[in-house]
């Protein structure tokens, strides 16, 4: 079976959690141990995508761009986008002013590639009560426009909804 890789970019403001999303999914590993991301750090996970046209899958190398998160580096940042062909954006549930920027965010991948996909990922779940969650998740819905898949509620530290984040991605992306 062939393998065939594919470019994904995770980005959202400073501290949101993204580098931990990444280790949990591609080393099933959580830290509490804050690591901060200069530039841009590349991960790759192998992952089989079944569908009902690929009865024995299709191997996808996922190319995963963990890209900092600080204003300052924002403009630099659209030149790490350069052929990514989806996008998990990510915000904290626990700081509201990252949910706000996620719109923005959006609008600044899409306009450097308008044909690829993305997923939301409201990160650090497990910090707020879970009847919050649902409401905030639907506060976040970006499912008007046809580039989003879905917004995930997410927790690095519990694994929550982590390796589906990438799976939604992947299969579109096949």
């Amino acid at each position: 079976m062939s393998t065939i890789s594919k470019k994904i970019c995770l980005f959202g403001d400073f501290g949101v959690g993204k580098t931990s999303l990444i280790r949990k999914f591609v080393e099933c590993q959580f830290s509490d141990e804050y690591l901060s991301t200069v530039g841009v750090k590349i991960s790759r996970k192998l992952v089989n995508v079944s569908t009902k046209y690929l009865h024995d899958g299709q191997n996808l190398q996922l190319l995963i761009w963990d890209i900092e998160g600080s204003n300052k580096f924002k403009a630099v940042a659209q030149n790490y986008f350069q052929g990514s062909k989806g996008a998990v954006i990510v915000g904290d549930v626990t700081q509201p002013e990252t949910l706000n920027h996620i719109g923005e965010h959006i609008q600044t991948f899409l306009a450097v590639n308008p044909k690829s996909y993305i997923v939301v990922a409201l990160n650090k779940s497990d910090m707020i009560a879970s009847e919050y969650l649902e409401n905030i998740r639907e506060m976040y819905q970006f499912t008007n426009q046809i580039n989003i898949l879905d917004t995930y509620i997410t927790s690095a530290k519990t694994g929550n909804n982590v390796d589906e984040i990438f799976r939604t991605l992947a299969h579109r992306l096949i």
